[in-house]
């Protein structure tokens, strides 16, 4: 079936010639025709970083909607619907209010050249404007200076999540270059709560702070945390929280909950809000165990997994997530972008997993070939197979390992295509 909203957004795909064009003139632009909505959210939590950035939203939405809190939030790419990005007061918008504000903006936009994210972000904003609540979690697309989501003159935080190499046509080559962008978004007078980084972007991200004066509340000097006893023990300056484990899988989750945390402590919220952080939070394709559906089906008795990383730092995560699982057979069912460093996401995996089957991302222009996906796979030394969908690479499998853990990853995209097929609406 196809959605009015989805009408929409094709047609916002045809108004500028690039997919990505980092600059701030068509957004101030529109915004500006409506009325400047950016100045009318409820306070502002930016969300910036390589990895993580999802994650710790959620975490963080969590923790204030525990206190009661209503909470708008901005999240992009989306997995199976573009309703996913915009959370209205703890709900996704509803189809009538998304094609509302959808055809609002364009009509204000008056065909004029602009991005589908800008466009797009400008309509969660205005919603946003439009909708009591209490918080706005903004959670930055891309790099973060020239981010559309960068148009907030005084959030209530920023945050800056684990940088890494990513989007180097975009950003830039080197790891200083690429935080500079992130680091775009910090304000002045602003607290920036930040997660763990290499020496060479925390040098970058303190420079930026100290220039606009904004408070660090950063990783290893401001907070700390740990998992002792199976416990996850956070502490800063206000004293220590003794919580348990994040509900997000993955040894790279305690971070991002350390990071949640520090910021949720800054804004006021007791240790009940801290803890619900840690145990509520949801965030699919994230070492996400598939329970029910039309794959889990036919995947069985194997188990099937999701996970939506895509470059090295993601690689590098999931390999240690697959190290703490008990012990089970990996085969994993790989698709990417050939935007991303496939190399440099495989070679962690290498070591865990027994095999990978090669599939291309359906309806993705820049997916890579099965085939060429295969040959980087065999080059870090995994078994490599190709198969011409996910349904076909399950089956083939489940004939030679029943018991597997399959792990579908590489993408959001294939997440997302993944996610609409074993649960078509």
């Amino acid at each position: 079936m196809t959605l009015q909203s989805d009408v929409i957004l094709e047609r916002m795909m045809t108004l500028h010639p690039k997919v990505m064009d980092l600059t701030l003139g068509r957004v101030w632009t529109l915004l500006d025709r409506l009325g400047n909505p950016q100045n009318k959210l409820p306070p502002v939590i930016h969300i910036a970083g390589t990895n993580g950035k999802g994650s710790t939203q959620a975490m963080t939405r969590a923790g204030l909607e525990a206190t009661g809190a209503k909470v708008h939030a901005y999240t992009s790419p989306h997995l199976a619907r573009f309703h996913e990005r915009i959370r209205l007061a703890g709900e996704l918008i509803s189809e009538d209010h998304l094609t509302e504000i959808l055809d609002r903006c364009y009509e204000a936009n008056n065909g004029k050249q602009i991005t589908y994210f800008e466009i797009t972000t400008v309509a969660a904003i205005l919603a946003f404007a439009e909708t009591p609540a209490d918080y706005t979690l903004l959670e930055v697309g891309l790099g973060g200076r020239l981010d559309a989501t960068n148009v907030i003159d005084k959030p209530a935080l920023t945050v800056i999540t684990p940088v890494d190499l990513d989007h180097q046509q975009f950003l830039g080559e080197t790891l200083p270059e690429i935080t500079g962008e992130k680091a775009g978004i910090i304000k002045q007078g602003i607290p920036c709560a930040v997660g763990p980084q290499q020496e060479a972007a925390m040098d970058v991200i303190e420079r930026q702070a100290m220039r606009h004066s904004a408070p660090l509340i950063a990783y290893g000097q401001q907070w700390h945390v740990s998992v002792e006893n199976d416990r996850l023990i956070f502490q800063d300056e206000s004293g220590l929280l003794d919580l348990p484990k994040p509900a997000l899988r993955g040894p790279h989750q305690i971070q991002n909950a350390g990071l949640a945390i520090a910021g949720l402590r800054a804004l006021g919220v007791g240790e009940a809000g801290c803890e619900a952080a840690v145990t509520n939070a949801y965030w699919p394709a994230r070492m996400q165990k598939m329970t029910s559906g039309v794959l889990v089906e036919r995947a069985k008795p194997a188990e099937l997994w999701l996970d939506g990383g895509h470059n090295p730092a993601a690689g590098r995560a999931l390999a240690d997530t697959l190290k703490e699982q008990p012990k089970r057979p990996t085969h994993l069912i790989c698709g990417m972008l050939n935007t991303k460093d496939i190399s440099g996401y495989l070679r962690p995996l290498s070591e865990v997993a027994a095999s990978l089957t090669a599939v291309s991302i359906p309806g993705e222009q820049n997916t890579i070939p099965a085939e060429e996906t295969a040959k980087f796979a065999a080059k870090v030394g995994l078994e490599a197979l190709v198969a011409d969908d996910v349904e076909s690479a399950i089956e083939q499998i489940v004939v030679l390992e029943p018991n597997a853990r399959i792990l579908i990853c590489g993408s959001l995209y294939l997440a997302g295509h993944v996610l609409r097929v074993n649960d078509p609406i």
